[in-house]
């Protein structure tokens, strides 16, 4: 009988305990597939975490404005087993080309598809929004 109140109270101490949940969401709960985006800017900033890296873009406009965008991409693992790319392929102060999906909310947020590198490359951002787009 003391066991068995030795693990209800263990249980009814752990089912109180706060927990920290990371809560996923889908592609077309943030992005908007209907608003594409094509940005060419210099990277400020590299998230390399779980469950999502972000690519950070200063562009510039026409009239000398800057403004940062903050695009999702995949997990590093993604990028790195999936899509043949990792942190050594994009560093601070990089011009890169970014194509994906704009947020809904229309921030400067996005969800990266293909990412043109500073060398060149067109390589996949391991998102659910798409592939490697063809060469144009």
């Amino acid at each position: 009988m003391k066991a068995e109140f030795a693990v209800a109270l263990a249980m009814g101490a752990l089912a109180t305990m706060p927990v920290h949940i990371d809560a996923h969401h889908s592609f077309a709960a943030e992005f908007d597939i209907t608003k594409p985006v094509r940005l060419t800017g210099v990277v400020s900033r590299i998230e390399w975490t779980n469950p999502h890296s972000h690519l950070f873009v200063v562009v510039t406009d026409d009239a000398g404005q800057s403004t940062t965008w903050k695009f999702e991409l995949a997990s590093p693992k993604v990028l790195v087993q999936q899509c043949k790319w990792g942190p050594a392929a994009v560093n601070v102060g990089d011009q890169v080309t970014v194509e994906g999906a704009r947020s809904k909310d229309g921030s400067t947020t996005g969800n990266a598809r293909v990412i043109t590198l500073a060398d060149g490359r067109r390589v996949s951002a391991g998102s659910s929004g798409g592939d490697v787009a063809p060469p144009r």
